[in-house]
């Protein structure tokens, strides 16, 4: 489907920045799928199958927690301009509104000693508490914390876990059967890093926060198949509905075309980044162990890759970053050329 980006992602490949990548496009209502390399390569080299899961990391912070959040702002249990501590009665700041989380917006200062030592209850109140800095309201810095935080909230509206309202929610209605905090078949999930602590990390989640949460985590924990992914992005660009199950309002996905940030002019919207080329706002979001996907909401297309670029280890970070950024731009300006 778009012959220069199936080059670039081969070329990743190649050049063994990534073991091997699931990636589908969608365009006009038709979906192609794909995948190049390796599932693993350490200790055994592992074929790429059919609909492997793969650990999606942030992507967690749009398919679960920003469209849950969307949803009850459309119920009216909750609005962004609300705040935080009308929710989490220990959050120190009353300043910071759900908005501020939902862009990054917050300030809230991340850094946790001792955080991989401690028990879920423990890194919990640690969240809780954690202080505002100086950029409140006027930087984007993005963190895990605003959706971590998020998510407690959502479990505060709803009575239960953040994995139990994501299935009633988004994954039931959708049918996004291998998309959960636990993939019942680790051998079919595609192996992230090798930790000193864990081994080599594989059905479980990489991130370490999302790690001790569980079920509570709404910044990182999903497990999910390209076509899950490719799924949830038709929802999308069908502008909240799919297969007659409403998922969204059209007007609450038209409206994350705009910049929500208190400025409206960094370039981030409710929960998901904001890519601008001349006029138009594509809609991004990336996870740490090597996904994306990019939705042309208007254009009804859309670029979901998932890769496991963190295994064996994550020492090419910075050449990743690089290369995955010419990877959106490359399909970007093909998809742009093809429309023309």
């Amino acid at each position: 489907m778009y012959p220069k980006t199936i080059n670039v992602i081969q070329q990743l490949v190649e050049d063994e920045v990534i073991p091997g990548a699931s990636f589908g496009f969608i365009k006009n209502n038709e979906q192609a799928t794909y995948r190049e390399g390796l599932s693993a390569i350490v200790p055994n080299r592992e074929a790429l199958k059919e609909n492997q899961l793969y650990d999606i990391a942030s992507l967690t912070k749009v398919l679960l927690t920003t469209t849950i959040i969307l949803q009850l702002w459309q119920e009216e249990k909750l609005d962004p301009a609300d705040k935080v501590s009308d929710y989490l009665t220990d959050f120190p700041s009353k300043e910071v509104t759900l908005r501020h989380l939902l862009t990054h917006t917050s300030g809230i200062e991340g850094y946790i000693p001792n955080r991989d030592a401690l028990s879920a209850s423990e890194l919990k109140e640690a969240i809780l508490h954690l202080p505002v800095g100086k950029i409140f309201d006027k930087e984007v810095r993005y963190t895990d914390t605003g959706f971590i935080l998020l998510g407690f909230i959502i479990e505060a509206i709803e009575k239960t876990t953040l994995v139990n309202v994501f299935a009633n929610r988004i994954s039931g209605p959708l049918n996004l059967n291998d998309s959960s905090y636990h993939p019942r078949d680790k051998e079919m999930c595609v192996p992230t890093e090798w930790n000193s602590k864990r081994g080599m990390i594989r059905g479980e989640v990489h991130d370490p926060k999302a790690y001790i949460l569980g079920d509570h985590c709404g910044s990182a924990g999903l497990f999910s198949t390209l076509t899950d992914c490719l799924t949830f992005s038709q929802m999308m660009l069908n502008q909240g509905e799919l297969n007659g199950k409403r998922i969204l309002n059209q007007k609450t996905v038209l409206s994350l075309l705009e910049d929500w940030t208190p400025s409206g002019k960094l370039n981030r919207s409710l929960g998901w980044d904001l890519k601008t080329r001349g006029t138009k706002n594509y809609l991004f979001h990336t996870g740490f162990t090597g996904t994306f996907i990019v939705l042309d909401i208007l254009g009804k297309e859309a670029f979901v890759f998932l890769s496991n670029r963190v295994h064996p280890t994550n020492t090419n970070k910075s050449d990743y970053l690089n290369q995955r950024d010419r990877l959106v731009e490359c399909y970007l300006t093909e998809k742009e050329a093809m429309n023309h």
